[in-house]
């Protein structure tokens, strides 16, 4: 994706018309000639153009509802942080191993909530609850909030919320360029920027809608250059014909364009590529046609919570993962710090 994204169709909740932002983006797409709609909810879209259920599929991931967060109870985020920040739900990307297909299951479509403030609000009250530890939201659990931040800036003011607090930290992760205009965000180092990376392989034939890998690079530095501390995560790691050339080019870009005196302070996290059962019935039911490896047989099962166990590399396939993975971050990157390997 080198442009960022439009959505063909938007829905509102009336009442997202009662907030500033809200207001603003019926305008701004009304101007822009893109239909608007009204639904009930933010959860119950049902009247979805498309024949098939393919065409639901893809319509949905091109539409955008503009609602309010009613729920300001915030699921925990370990381990990557202690809260998950409700931003956005959703994503345009078309990633096949996504794990969102099934958490999201028949609700596709992109959401955005309007009452940021109230969102800000009930951050600040976990803030002050954990005092004096740091609290740290991910604001990425169930969305790419840079793919739609330049529609709506909410990103944007989490970043300067987050910013003036002392005890707030705030990380999201992505797979979009689009970032220039959080360059000038006044983060004050409160914000960890992620940028989820990957070898040519895996990005080609498995992450259609998303920025390529020298782009999120190119963004990285940039983000780097502004002052916000910088974290990479590598995932999938996936197996495939050339792997290990692969990854480790990946590494080499990144040493290339990364300044120096951003490297003190970047974080690493690997993560394996795993499936469970449903999830892979809902990859081959919305991209029948994927390369993706789901082979039952090739993997070893580990059992996960709520009963849903996964299928993982066997052993020795993970020791020879790490054992390359951990000597490419230390070869050209010896000072950044591993947060988990998974």
């Amino acid at each position: 994706m080198n442009k960022p994204f439009i959505p063909q169709l938007v829905y509102f909740e009336p009442n997202a018309l009662d907030y500033p932002l809200g207001k603003e983006l019926k305008e701004k797409f009304e101007k822009m000639g893109i239909e608007t709609r009204f639904t009930t909810s933010h959860n119950q879209i049902r009247d979805l153009p498309g024949e098939t259920d393919a065409q639901k599929y893809r319509i949905a991931k091109s539409t955008l509802v503009v609602g309010i967060r009613k729920t300001l109870k915030f699921d925990t985020s370990k381990p990557s942080a202690e809260y998950a920040i409700p931003l956005a739900t959703g994503c345009m990307g078309h990633c096949h191993y996504c794990y969102l297909q099934t958490t999201m299951g028949s609700k596709p479509y992109i959401r955005t909530y309007v009452n940021v403030e109230e969102i800000f609000e009930a951050a600040d009250r976990y803030i002050e609850e954990r005092a004096p530890e740091i609290t740290r939201f991910e604001a990425a659990c169930t969305s790419d909030i840079v793919g739609i931040d330049h529609l709506t800036h909410s990103l944007k003011r989490a970043i300067e919320h987050i910013g003036q607090t002392e005890l707030g930290r705030l990380r999201f992760v992505t797979k979009f360029h689009f970032v220039d205009h959080l360059l000038d965000a006044k983060h004050n180092g409160n914000t960890r920027f992620r940028f989820s990376i990957n070898a040519d392989y895996v990005i080609k034939n498995f992450e259609p809608g998303t920025s390529p890998l020298d782009k999120r690079i190119e963004a990285a530095a940039k983000v780097a250059r502004a002052g916000y501390p910088l974290g990479f995560i590598v995932a999938p790691i996936y197996l495939h014909d050339g792997w290990e050339e692969g990854y480790r080019h990946m590494f080499e870009r990144l040493d290339e364009e990364l300044p120096q005196d951003a490297r003190d302070d970047i974080t690493f996290e690997f993560i394996q590529h795993r499936f469970t059962k449903p999830a892979k019935k809902v990859i081959e039911k919305n991209y029948p046609k994927t390369k993706l490896e789901l082979d039952e047989e090739k993997r070893r099962y580990k059992w996960g919570k709520y009963g849903i166990g996964k299928y993982i590399y066997q052993k020795d396939e993970e020791d020879e993962i790490k054992s390359h993975l951990y000597g490419y971050m230390e070869k050209y990157f010896p000072n950044a710090k591993l947060e988990y390997f998974t």
